[in-house]
């Protein structure tokens, strides 16, 4: 950087990046699909700097994003909850709750009782999809 630069991002309040620029690489559908299969899960760009750089790879910090960690419960998730009427049966309960005309009878408990259970099983598949156990008695 050259001292305009300094003087600039001094001015504007911004610290000069630790970092170079991106590197890119152009690849093959063909070559991109062999590394998407082998990176399994991982980040392509974490998966190539370890493969590259072995024990010498620095940790890079996440913004949040989670690899997914098992497949299946996400599909059983992503499958539930297309197979599901959950949005809308919810949605109709909330109005019927807001013009006051849910009569709480056994059944209604009963059907309220199963929604939150199969909320709940949602929940703990997401979170086992996730990489993330869900905590005991949830």
């Amino acid at each position: 950087m050259n001292n305009s630069d300094n003087k600039f991002n001094e001015i504007a309040g911004k610290k000069a990046s630790k970092y170079l620029p991106p590197f890119s690489l152009r690849l093959t559908f063909e070559e991109r699909a062999v590394l998407d299969r082998a990176s399994a899960g991982m980040s392509l760009g974490a998966y190539i700097r370890e493969k590259i750089l072995g024990d010498d790879v620095s940790p890079r910090h996440t913004r949040g994003k989670f690899p997914v960690k098992d497949h299946a419960a996400l599909g059983r998730v992503l499958g539930a909850l297309g197979a599901s009427r959950l949005s809308a049966n919810l949605n109709q309960l909330a109005k019927a709750v807001n013009s006051g005309s849910l009569p709480v009878t056994p059944e209604t408990e009963a059907d309220l009782a199963e929604a939150c259970a199969s909320v709940m099983q949602l929940r703990n598949d997401l979170l086992r999809a996730l990489g993330s156990m869900p905590e005991a008695g949830l």
